[in-house]
């Protein structure tokens, strides 16, 4: 779709400035500064990525209002993002998906309840007593299992599986492969090797929270197993059985939250965060990438590291180990000086 400045600026509510400016200069798409050709329009969203500018190739590039002169078109706007945002969807509209209802290829037990305009797409299958509500549309492949509740406006892409009993809120989006509801990782040693622990439990999901791609949330023992209404799960993300996430969590993708640990609102876990079983985040807590938690995280604290500890104290270690070298090194001097001067006093005592 080719699209002149001029209808782009006007399209997002910027200004187009720019010495030389074409404002009836067409344009063919939008991408990053390093895929851009002189057709395309990128973005530069703060000023000291304008180096990077110069050497794209791009034609011209939306940036935040009083940037300098640039030696291209440009179109000044108030938030970068999401104006290219807008720009990408003008440039490449999204693909229309209309309404499908339910496939005669999908499997559908009688007794499920489906609401009025939900898509289920073919060789999806849908168990007994399941209750998916309006709007709610299920991909190929996926599987819902007897007793589940899915709410409005919920979507389930390809080949999620959710296990029996498992509860949905509205709006929710459940990407491919994830895993809602599987057993727990609960044994008892006997003889003759392990038991396992009981599985009576279910997952409850609230209202407007996204579960990533291939993430795995456990069912509980005996009761549910929470993640908090507007919470947002990143690919491979494990949640363990009897763990209840708070609100508005943002868990990044491979961490993994041991049984029974609890969190407050707002709680960010950073990639390849670790956390043992039964403690609790507190509310507005920051669990730094690579995080090893085994204690309790106090409300609004930033901890790093392996034991994860407050994130000032992790610096000022991580500051002392970067001058080891140099320490070791004076620390050597200062030995030597001190054997001479030991050595000059047995000298003096001797004479």
């Amino acid at each position: 779709m080719a699209v002149s400045l001029e209808i782009l600026a006007a399209h997002v509510g910027g200004t187009l400035v720019g010495g030389t400016v074409d404002a009836g200069r067409t344009i063919l798409d939008a991408t990053t500064l390093e895929l851009a050709s002189p057709d395309d329009v990128t973005l530069v969203d703060h000023a000291d990525k304008l180096h990077l500018l110069a050497k794209s190739r791009a034609g011209a590039a939306i940036v935040p209002r009083g940037t300098p002169p640039l030696d291209r078109p440009a179109i000044e706007v108030d938030d970068v993002h999401a104006a290219f945002a807008a720009v990408v969807m003008l440039l490449r509209p999204p693909r229309p998906r209309p309404r499908t209802g339910v496939s005669p290829q999908a499997a559908v037990d009688p007794t499920a309840r489906v609401a009025a305009d939900v898509d289920i797409h073919p060789f999806a299958a849908v168990g007994a007593d399941v209750e998916i509500g309006p709007g709610a549309t299920i991909h190929s492949g996926a599987r819902i299992m007897p007793g589940c509740r899915i709410g409005a406006g919920t979507e389930i892409f390809p080949n999620a599986v959710l296990y029996a009993n498992t509860r949905v809120g509205d709006r929710c989006i459940i990407h491919a492969n994830a895993v809602i509801g599987a057993y727990g990782f609960g044994y008892k040693a006997g003889e003759g090797g392990y038991r396992l622990s009981a599985q009576l439990g279910h997952v409850e999901i609230g209202d407007d929270c996204e579960i990533g791609a291939a993430t795995t949330i456990d069912r509980g023992t005996y009761g549910p197993t929470v993640i908090g209404a507007g919470t947002k799960l990143d690919n491979l993300v494990m949640i363990a059985h009897n763990v209840r996430l708070g609100r508005h969590n943002m868990i990044c993708s491979q961490v993994g939250v041991a049984g029974s640990t609890t969190t407050g609102d707002w709680v960010v876990m950073a990639g390849q965060v670790g956390v043992r079983d039964h403690v609790h985040i507190g509310d507005r807590a920051v669990l730094g990438a690579r995080s090893g938690v085994s204690n309790d995280v106090e409300a609004g604290k930033t901890v790093l590291g392996e034991p994860a500890i407050d994130l000032r104290d992790r610096k000022l270690q991580l500051a002392t180990l970067s001058k080891l070298p140099e320490m070791r090194k004076e620390l050597k001097q200062l030995a030597a000086r001190v054997d001479a001067l030991a050595g000059g006093g047995r000298a003096a005592e001797a004479a």
